[in-house]
């Protein structure tokens, strides 16, 4: 289960997990605390164990300085761990760090990669079930590996011609696209979910995890068909946090793991994976006119900006210029 949080004690000791008690009680999202947990980690080894409080400004321009001269990284990494060292001392330790002085990253940020619509099909012919059907869904719908594999039955929309996408980074839902050409294989998908949750339910099983406080308000709502994940993995497992044995969703690794190996496959000579779906995705909608801010919308963005990056201006065919 790559998307299930350890359980904490009732009053974490732990340096640690008094910061993964601090960013759950914020509400945000497990990605971001394992991003802030590893930065935090790597932090504290740079300066040798020293603990956070026994530091400050001039330890945290030397951390950082050293991953733009030494460990070359580039401008959103080198940014991804000032925002972990100084959520911990700002609002973990209540340090108001202030006017650090170091040397900025200049990597430059790499051009997203793009499937042509041939190359995207090419990668996607390759696939077996159901990962084709997922590879479908994040091309035509700009959905994240992590959102895909996350579905729950009753995020699939068929009136609407819509799929709910909930909790996702930054905490957010949205609403995106429907692909008309999954939408029988959907229904498929459901009828097997269903046949599998039936004999779960039947050998004394079927309950799914349900988030934040649901399973608490709703006991029931575990065994209820629309909460049931519409990848499931192949086998039961046991939740961490409860010992309750579940069937969880398919993990992002097996999708990850299974894409890298069509692409290898295939004809395409790009370094690309899952996510060049949801860039490709976002470069369809502007070659047939989307305006920026419903490619935002869609792809559930919080900043226009980040929408430029993944979506760059679609190129005009080039034009042989003879002498």
């Amino acid at each position: 289960m790559d998307d299930v949080r350890s359980p904490l004690p009732e009053q974490p000791t732990r340096f640690l997990d008094q910061l993964r008690f601090l960013i759950r009680a914020q509400n945000k999202a497990y990605k971001t605390e394992k991003t802030y947990v590893h930065w935090v980690k790597r932090f504290i080894l740079f300066h040798d164990k020293k603990h956070p409080k026994d530091m400050g400004a001039r330890e945290i321009e030397q951390f950082l300085e050293d991953l733009a001269v030494r460990r070359n990284a580039s401008v959103s990494t080198q940014k991804t761990a000032l925002n972990a060292i100084m959520f911990v001392y700002n609002q973990l330790l209540g340090d108001d760090i202030q006017n650090l002085s170091f040397q900025y990253s200049k990597v430059p940020r790499n051009i997203p990669v793009v499937f042509s619509h041939n190359e995207a099909k090419c990668v996607i012919n390759l696939l077996p079930e159901p990962y084709k059907l997922k590879a479908d869904l994040m091309y035509g719908a700009g959905l994240r590996v992590s959102e895909c594999c996350r579905l729950r039955v009753h995020d699939i929309d068929f009136e609407m011609n819509s799929i709910i996408v909930r909790k996702s980074k930054g905490n957010k839902d949205r609403v995106t696209l429907l692909p008309e050409k999954t939408i029988q294989r959907l229904k498929k998908q459901i009828m097997w979910v269903e046949a599998i949750h039936h004999q779960d339910i039947t050998n004394g099983f079927g309950s799914v995890y349900l988030p934040h406080a649901l399973a608490t308000k709703y006991p029931d709502a575990a065994k209820e068909m629309g909460w049931q994940y519409l990848f499931p993995a192949r086998q039961l497992s046991d939740d961490p946090r409860t010992q309750i044995r579940r069937r969880h969703h398919i993990l992002e690794r097996s999708v990850q793991k299974t894409v890298k190996q069509a692409i290898t496959k295939s004809a395409v000579n790009k370094k690309s994976g899952c996510h060049t779906f949801r860039h490709s995705f976002a470069t369809r909608l502007l070659e047939n006119g989307y305006d920026i801010r419903t490619i935002q919308q869609l792809l559930g963005h919080a900043d226009v900006k980040t929408t430029e990056i993944v979506a760059p201006g679609v190129l005009p065919p080039a034009t042989l210029v003879h002498p």
